[in-house]
């Protein structure tokens, strides 16, 4: 079971960029799928979470200008980042939690680069 994002890359203050991220099965119930980032001078961020029910929940400062939505018959999420800041230059990580049994185990995508210039 594997996560496999694409998106991103670099762009001018301002602009807009979409990740998307699906789960490569449909063997297993995915609950909540997110989107973290990390940056060399910040910790790991919680950016935006979906659940299953298509409840989105955002950090504060992406709120406004990022919109996560889910397709839950392809597993997968879009991140729609509209008027970034250089503040949001990160690697962006997509993560799933699969209902495995009685164990909700996490997943985690390959990293995806995110710079924008000022």
């Amino acid at each position: 079971v594997q996560l496999q994002a694409s998106g991103g890359g670099f762009v001018q203050a301002g602009g807009s960029l979409q990740l998307s991220c699906f789960v490569n099965t449909d063997a297993f119930t995915i609950n909540n799928m997110a989107y973290y980032r990390e940056a060399p001078s910040r910790q790991r961020e919680l950016v935006a979470e979906i659940t299953s029910g298509g409840q989105a929940h955002y950090l504060d400062s992406v709120k406004g200008r990022f919109t996560i939505s889910r397709d839950n018959a392809k597993n997968q999420i879009d991140l729609q980042m509209s008027n970034l800041k250089p503040e949001d230059t990160a690697v962006y990580l997509c993560n799933a939690y699969a209902q495995i049994g009685t164990h909700a185990v996490p997943l985690w995508g390959t990293g995806t680069q995110v710079t924008v210039s000022s």
